[in-house]
């Protein structure tokens, strides 16, 4: 079943790389999307796909280096048609 999730991660989750291995993890889960730095120290994120690849991909950025997670708020929002590939 194709779903949308909204992410609000916090945690030391800038200047750290957490755009740049969400975007590698979501494309190669084959999910679209976006993520991006706040201004509050958060990075939000959007994914759609397969809902196992989206559950995948917060289990995947948990696991790795230099990134701590310390909260992930995760709401099921609309699927967007025709949105093509996953970007930061």
């Amino acid at each position: 079943m194709i779903i949308r999730k909204h992410f609000y991660f916090s945690g030391r989750v800038q200047g750290v790389g957490f755009r740049f291995q969400a975007c590698r993890l979501a494309r190669s889960l084959g999910l679209t999307g976006y993520v991006q730095n706040l201004s509050d120290g958060r990075v939000e994120l959007e994914a759609q796909g397969e809902e196992r690849a989206v559950d995948r991909l917060t289990v995947m950025l948990n696991q790795q280096p230099y990134l701590r997670i310390d909260d992930i708020k995760a709401t099921v929002i609309p699927v967007r048609d025709r949105e093509n590939g996953f970007h930061w």
